[in-house]
């Protein structure tokens, strides 16, 4: 498959990818993997009042699953996690100047795992708020 079918943005996040990796103590993580092939990715998230201070992910997958994740990541960081977690797969794919339409339901796979992510730092702040040390 050429690369010359993927938009300049996708080709660039793929060649260097933004925000990989994973954060040392999470405030939230997520795993998703695709329902269609063995696409996976792990968001990790550190929120502080509320807000995305960093964002990393760890991605096995093509192409368009590594650029997928970079993007989104870099389109909450900074964010409320009201608004991060209203992130679309849509949104990040145009981000991207576009994804072949195959490639949303195997590869775009931030989204979900960042809005994961986000529940699950709502449901680790719900513990500690009913269990303070």
């Amino acid at each position: 498959m050429s690369s010359a079918m993927y938009s300049e943005q996708v080709r660039a996040h793929y060649a260097a990818p933004r925000n990989v990796g994973s954060i040392a103590e999470p405030s939230g993580k997520a795993v998703v993997k695709s329902p269609v092939d063995s696409d996976t990715v792990l968001i990790t998230l550190r929120i502080g009042q509320g807000v995305v201070q960093e964002a990393k992910f760890k991605c096995m997958g093509c192409a368009v699953a590594i650029a997928c994740s970079s993007m989104a990541t870099e389109m909450v960081l900074g964010k409320s996690v009201e608004e991060a977690s209203q992130i679309s797969e849509q949104a990040v794919a145009e981000a991207l100047g576009g994804i072949p339409d195959y490639k949303m339901r195997c590869s775009n796979l931030a989204p979900e795992a960042i809005r994961r992510a986000i529940e699950d730092w709502r449901s680790r702040s719900a513990e500690i708020a009913m269990h303070p040390k």
